[in-house]
């Protein structure tokens, strides 16, 4: 059985730069409050009605493509990952096959939607299809659009100024030589899923037994989703517990990264380069002193891009692969916490 190698790696993040100062114009907070919290001095935002998730995709798709010295015929499955898609449905899976050009030759295209924590699934869904012999050219694509749903008002401002947009994507193909994906490790635990949710628009919208939201009919079909009341009130933004989610990712980011290395006999000590999903500077910190790592083996972007979440991983691979951080036979880690919650980590032999 081949093993599952990235022979291509493309990022994309939009021109618009936004820092922690622009965003004083918009809500009560400072560039102080911000790094402080998040370690994030600027992030970037697409351009409306002119980008969206998947012309972002498109464009790190491409450039994986040619990384990966093959042409965009060759593509023979698409895994596409994010929380912030162009349309409730269809998926982008599909429209990034239209953007790319590729509709002509009927390939399969699946949409994952684990936020956060989507590119480490997607990696080892794609692993499990490239191992089994089923498809020899995966595309894998994290992208987000999340300036398009966030409350830029002050009562917003603890998850507004997390967030930012971008792309990331890589080619999967397989291998025979002693390199590629060791394991992956893939978690959930949907106790607290409230505690980082977007509930509107959904099919339960809203709905708490103590709050009366003025839309709940049982006797009329409808009016669910989407009502006046939702927009009026701001109630289709995202709701997170910071203190909840980072207590719980703390522990869970170390836990699946300690699982993968012992099931492959390795040691923390044996990673040279951890990726970790670009949630928070201050997560990311207390996940490598906990590891014992140097500033040598994390590669951290959270700065420039903000949290990206199913781009966050991909771009900082990306990067990190661009500047020679990560070079022939080292030992990469990647690992995600988020929404749901769920959590994952990977280990490849690069």
């Amino acid at each position: 059985m081949p093993s599952t190698k990235i022979a291509g790696i493309g990022h994309y993040v939009p021109e618009n730069v936004f820092t922690n100062d622009d965003l004083t114009k918009y809500m009560d907070t400072s560039d102080e409050w911000i790094r402080e919290r998040t370690g994030i001095e600027e992030r970037r935002y697409a351009t409306k009605y002119k980008e969206t998730t998947t012309t972002m995709g498109a464009h790190a798709a491409r450039a994986a493509i040619e990384k990966a010295g093959i042409s965009k015929e060759d593509v023979d499955f698409i895994i596409f990952c994010t929380l912030s898609p162009d349309y409730y449905f269809p998926g982008c899976g599909v429209l990034l096959q239209r953007e790319l050009g590729i509709t002509k030759t009927e390939i399969g295209a699946l949409d994952i939607r684990n936020q956060c924590s989507g590119f480490v699934y997607g990696l080892s869904v794609a692993d499990q299809f490239i191992r089994s012999g089923m498809y020899k050219n995966i595309l894998l694509v994290g992208a987000e659009f999340h300036s398009m749903g966030l409350d830029f008002s002050t009562e917003g401002r603890t998850v507004s100024v997390i967030f930012g947009d971008g792309a990331g994507a890589v080619i999967l193909q397989p291998t025979e030589e002693s390199e590629g994906i060791l394991t992956s490790k893939l978690h959930s635990d949907g106790t607290y899923a409230e505690e980082l949710a977007l509930i509107n628009f959904g099919s339960h919208s809203g709905y708490h037994d103590d709050i009366d939201y003025g839309f709940h009919n049982e006797d009329k079909p409808g009016g669910l989703f989407a009502t006046e009341k939702m927009v009026n009130e701001g109630m289709m933004y995202p709701y997170m517990n910071g203190q909840k989610v980072f207590k719980k990712a703390v522990v869970k980011f170390v836990e699946v990264i300690n699982e993968a290395l012992k099931s492959e006999g390795l040691e923390q000590s044996d990673i040279d380069m951890l990726i970790p999903h670009q949630a928070n500077l201050r997560i990311a910190q207390f996940v490598q002193k906990s590891l014992g790592l140097s500033d040598d083996q994390v590669f951290n972007n959270i700065q420039k891009y903000g949290n990206t979440t199913a781009a966050s991983i991909p771009i900082a691979l990306s990067e990190a692969h661009a500047a020679g951080k990560i070079k022939k036979g080292d030992l990469v880690c990647l690992a995600a916490f988020g929404s749901g919650f769920t959590w994952g980590s990977t280990l490849i032999r690069w």
